[in-house]
């Protein structure tokens, strides 16, 4: 299901140690976030994959298609896990030493249950419907 954070298992042969971050290049407002990530110390391990429509279509691997990819943050680690949504930010944060005890915060299981993550999506889905406009709005500042 494309709109449930989760994680799936599934090797990707040739892949780096790091996490590979999958996002829209013809958002803006991605782009800027993105552009934030890249600057960040332990980017170096990241691997950015822009699945904008304006690009050929990138090897995204099991799981994941591009209209999934467009409509939802994704992030695949070196083992082949996919993690969406609130949970993808999540080991983002976690590889980047100056985001990683927010990472740890969304991750964080007290007696075996996550109470922050399902908080966290519900934030995102939340978010989802204004990011349209939300890059519209980017857009027009930035010109």
């Amino acid at each position: 299901m494309a709109d449930v954070p989760h994680t799936e298992a599934g090797p990707r042969p040739g892949q780096g140690t790091g996490l590979r971050v999958y996002y829209d290049g013809g958002c803006p407002l991605c782009r800027a976030e993105i552009d934030h990530y890249r600057r960040c110390a332990g980017a170096d391990r990241l691997t950015f994959v822009n699945v904008g429509h304006g690009e050929a279509a990138p090897d995204l691997g099991a799981g994941l298609d591009r209209n999934a990819a467009l409509g939802r943050f994704h992030v695949r680690d070196a083992d082949g896990r996919l993690a969406s949504g609130a949970a993808a930010f999540a080991r983002l944060w976690r590889t980047l030493p100056g985001w990683r005890w927010l990472g740890r915060l969304v991750e964080l299981r007290v007696f075996g249950v996550q109470p922050v993550l399902p908080l966290a999506e519900a934030a995102y889905r939340l978010f989802l419907p204004l990011r349209p406009g939300l890059a519209r709005l980017v857009s027009r500042c930035g010109r």
